[in-house]
């Protein structure tokens, strides 16, 4: 009998399992049980957020999908509160390392976009955000996005309202090899942000606030064919809550930042396939 294709998923996983390795090491400790690997833990947390589910609903699909136990090397699925802890103890440095694997999956052009968006947290009962003193419903998520390729690069999570440029520096300070054009709306207009993006030999092309007709003048001789790949950042924000969901299922703020790093390495995987 012929052998069937790799389906999607299935390259999906071995690129995920392939950056993991690279990531973590085998086990978290000397005293692991060595039942599950980490980097197990980092591919199946990876498709929970893939496939918006809920870690029950992730491990039933996953009985029914023995190519993709083979491929992860699952003799028996972990439960649902052993994937729980796995996801509390990975820290978000972890997942920044894997973003970056991720991102280097994609030939990026240096043309980089950066733009913000909000993610829902209304999920969580009154009953909790009362008692936690949460005021804010929304978290502010802000992306890097390369112009080309819709690779995500960097994403600064705040659940305060920073203004988008006291923001940006941070981006643009931790990825200064991947910015060769930086692409910004009138919300990063702001004198330091391009001498931070000129200081690390890049150019930025940001709209300027019209305040005056010098200021129109500057937007007008802008190039309106490089500018205007700005774009490409909105689409992905839409892309990220189209596919993985418009809010964030974790309650607790530090979860939710991690939540939303993990659905931008499964967004990068997925346009490598």
């Amino acid at each position: 009998m012929k052998a069937l294709p790799k389906s999607q998923i299935l390259r999906f996983t071995e690129k995920a399992i392939h950056l993991a390795r690279r990531a973590v090491s085998r086990y978290s400790s000397k005293f692991s049980k060595h039942r599950y690997t980490l980097p197990q833990h980092v591919v199946l947390l990876c498709f929970k957020v893939r496939k918006n589910t809920t870690y029950r609903g992730l491990l039933d699909e996953l009985i029914e999908m023995p190519r993709i136990r083979r491929a992860l090397g699952l003799a028996e699925l972990p439960t649902p509160s052993t994937l729980c802890k796995a996801f509390n103890r990975l820290d978000m440095a972890v997942w920044r390392v894997i973003l970056t694997l991720s991102t280097a999956l994609l030939p990026t052009s240096g043309v980089v976009g950066v733009d913000a968006s909000g993610f829902d947290r209304s999920h969580a009962s009154k009953h909790y955000t009362k008692r936690a003193e949460l005021t804010i419903q929304q978290l502010k998520v802000t992306l890097l996005v390369d112009a080309k390729v819709n690779a995500i690069i960097d994403l600064h999570v705040t659940t305060t309202r920073k203004h988008d440029s006291q923001i940006a520096p941070s981006l643009i300070k931790r990825n200064p090899e991947d910015i060769d054009i930086l692409l910004g709306d009138k919300g990063y207009d702001d004198q330091k942000i391009r001498r931070l993006v000129r200081e690390y030999e890049g150019r930025p092309l940001i709209k300027h606030r019209e305040f005056t007709p010098i200021h129109k003048a500057w937007n007008t001789r802008l190039d309106a064919d490089l500018y205007g790949q700005r774009s490409q950042s909105e689409t992905v924000n839409s892309t990220l809550k189209r596919k993985y969901g418009a809010f964030v299922r974790s309650r607790r703020w530090w979860k939710q930042f991690r939540e939303l790093t993990i659905a931008c390495i499964v967004h990068n995987l997925d346009r490598s396939l």
